[in-house]
């Protein structure tokens, strides 16, 4: 493999890779990206809409078109969302779920959008028929989803074994990424990620106790495994941002005529930005390599001498696009009382990270590459931070320089989680 940022590299399916905690930086094993579409001739009126891209994409990579389906499915979600989140104050969909105390998983207080977002999802995903499994920040357990195995000409019935029609998906997500926001009217998002199946469920019953098993198996996968990634902002107009695995492009949702249209091709991460994005509140609860590392870009004692600008919104989807666009680190990084961050792995760590190396960045917990890690159950959570290479090189510098016996058991035990 060369060296450079990851997004730049060979891309291969093996997940075979070096897992180093510390020395010099780790080795990517990448993905195999689908060929990107040529666009010979373009509408002046509606340019290059999703559902274009993605036909395209289809044809230049026919192995890929069950993923059209599922984008398909996945941005027709998002505009319902979208639609949800613009009207909230006037239908009444702010708030806590049936008037407070409804829990998910993670033990956080579902708003009312929280609920119907994830209801959206779900629903659009499952009409597809390209996802097999489903798993998000709202549910408990992966749903396995038996309407992606309906017997050709069977009316609707279920054969006692399920049979594989065409490729099937495993689908994570967060339905709405900083909803506590959306009464304050502050940006929010959708983050997704889609993932092959690695043990096809053609041969599990559908009322059988394997599925759970068989469901996790399939969904429990590292970033490395992912298929395409994105997510959609709802902010003072609506993008859609996602890669599968050959660049990343943003399209902006034109409402006058009901489609997303290609507005940010090929976004490329700033190797370095100037601005860092972090809740400070938390500093003096932060590792002390991080403490260090901003203290010393605020002050102009950094790499490049420059003092960098401080911005943060607090939503995940916001604060990432920023960096998408203007360079810089954004990081949601471990602290005393967090001591593996608040960020889950699986369906939002990972999906942002797939993205930031596919856009010439880079995304670590401090010192690991977050796309190495396996999940080792469904709501993980890991610190994050990402951004433009340079910057993120710089950030980990501090902590291959400390020696702190709890940080390293810290990312031994991530390392020693994957490797099992």
């Amino acid at each position: 493999q060369t060296e450079g940022p990851p997004g730049e590299r060979d891309r291969g399916r093996s997940h075979e890779r070096r897992r180093a905690c510390g020395g010099d930086s780790e080795e990517n094993c990448a993905h195999d990206g689908g060929r990107a579409p040529v666009f010979d001739e373009v509408c002046e009126q509606t340019g290059i809409t999703l559902t274009r891209y993605m036909m395209e994409v289809s044809r230049a990579n026919p192995e890929l078109r069950d993923l059209e389906s599922l984008i398909s499915g996945i941005q027709q979600a998002c505009k319902t969302i979208s639609s949800l989140v613009d009207r909230a104050t006037i239908t009444g969909m702010v708030g806590y779920a049936n008037g407070g105390g409804s829990i998910n998983v993670q033990g956080e207080e579902q708003k009312k959008l929280d609920v119907v977002t994830n209801d959206v999802l779900k629903r659009a995903l499952r009409f597809t028929g390209k996802v097999g499994i489903i798993a998000s920040e709202e549910e408990d357990v992966p749903v396995f989803n038996k309407d992606a195995y309906k017997v050709p000409g069977g009316e609707g019935k279920y054969q006692d074994v399920t049979v594989d029609i065409g490729s099937k998906y495993v689908t994570v997500f967060d339905p709405l990424d900083g909803s506590s926001n959306v009464d304050a009217n502050i940006p929010t998002g959708t983050i997704f990620g889609v993932y092959e199946e690695a043990e096809s469920m053609e041969n599990c019953m559908v009322n059988d106790d394997s599925v759970e098993g068989s469901c996790l198996l399939n969904t429990l996968q590292p970033g490395d495994a992912l298929v395409a990634s994105g997510y959609c902002l709802y902010s003072s107009s609506c993008m859609f941002v996602f890669t599968i695995g050959a660049g990343v492009n943003g399209f902006t949702y034109d409402r006058s005529i009901g489609e997303f249209v290609l507005t940010h091709p090929n976004i490329q991460l700033p190797k370095r930005g100037k601005i860092y994005s972090m809740n400070e509140a938390n500093r003096w609860d932060w590792d002390k390599p991080l403490q260090d590392y901003v203290t010393a870009i605020q002050t102009g004692q950094g790499q490049t001498k420059a003092k960098y600008s401080s911005r943060y919104i607090g939503s995940m989807v916001g604060d990432v696009h920023r960096t998408l666009l203007y360079g810089g680190i954004f990081g949601y990084p471990a602290d005393k009382k967090n001591k593996d961050g608040k960020l889950r792995l699986l369906y939002e760590a990972a999906p942002m990270s797939f993205l930031m190396e596919q856009a010439g960045g880079l995304s670590l917990t401090g010192k690991t590459r977050i796309m190495d890690l396996v999940p080792q159950k469904v709501h993980q959570r890991v610190p994050f931070l990402a951004g433009s290479y340079d910057d993120v090189m710089e950030m980990r510098s501090y902590y291959d320089a400390c020696d702190d016996p709890e940080i390293i058991k810290r990312c031994l035990a991530r390392l020693e989680g994957s490797a099992k």
